[in-house]
């Protein structure tokens, strides 16, 4: 089971509400992906009136657990206000933290980041943040009390996959208590798997999914990628050799037995 500070859940793939050709298509590809999670951006504009009623209903017709966020925030204040908001809103303590300190990789500030965490958790907040692989940013995030961390593979909307692998793994065997979630940069479902394969405990995308040519299949795709990747890890896989090795060994069999 996959547990989110004190809530657990079943599916391993959390999926973002953003991009969909239609609302009728990202509810779909929502069931489609077996997601018990769903993010959702705190949008001003859209919190009252008839654009916001109908997005609301078709996410609680889900029966799903909304994570909002605090996406297109660019400073302490502002993430922290958003979090607020969010909170009024959508009655949790949840929330994706978001501080975006690049405008063209939209890389996390991660000074302001960990700043921001450390007073909302302070505030009752239960804080999932997204971040760069860097260890010592993991760290600090935990030590401020996060009990989730966010990585990302690769830039937002990028889809190049893991970009750094070692250092992914790195967190993951420094961090081995901690919830560990791949967000951002996955393109494909086997990206997912081998974020599964390194041993996290799930994924996050919208992209991906929302922009492919068929959403819905997608979203099916990347549920089996992740449930493939969780299973190999329980499995357990094999190292890596820098020599081969035969799968049918020859040492110590009679010269007959290979005879046909």
């Amino acid at each position: 089971m996959l547990k989110f500070y004190d809530k657990t859940f079943t599916s391993r793939l959390l999926v973002g509400t953003a991009l969909y050709p239609s609302p009728a298509i990202m509810q779909e590809s929502i069931r489609a992906s077996g997601a018990e999670i769903v993010t959702v951006s705190l949008r001003r504009e859209a919190a009252g009136g008839k654009t916001g009623d109908a997005f609301w209903k078709l996410i609680n017709a889900l029966g799903v657990t909304v994570l909002p966020n605090t996406a297109g925030c660019r400073s302490v204040r502002e993430a922290v206000t958003t979090a607020k908001l969010a909170r009024e809103l959508f009655g949790t303590a949840w929330i994706k933290l978001e501080v975006i300190g690049d405008n063209d990789t939209l890389q996390p500030d991660v000074v302001g980041l960990v700043e921001a965490a450390t007073i909302l958790i302070k505030d009752g907040f239960e804080v999932f943040p997204y971040c760069t692989e860097d260890l010592t940013v993991a760290m600090r995030l935990v030590d401020a009390g996060c009990k989730v961390v966010m990585p990302w593979a690769a830039p937002i909307g990028s889809a190049k996959g893991i970009i750094n692998r070692d250092a992914l793994k790195l967190l993951r065997d420094r961090l081995p208590d901690i919830t560990l979630v791949v967000d951002a940069g996955l393109g494909a479902p086997s990206h997912a798997a081998e974020a599964l394969e390194l041993g996290y405990d799930a994924v996050l995308l919208n992209t991906a999914i929302a922009k492919a040519a068929d959403p819905v299949a997608m979203a099916r795709a990347f549920k089996l990628g992740v449930e493939s990747g969780r299973t190999a890890y329980e499995a357990g896989l094999m190292d890596a050799r820098d020599f081969a090795s035969p799968s049918t060994p020859v040492v110590g069999t009679p010269f007959w037995h290979a005879v046909s």
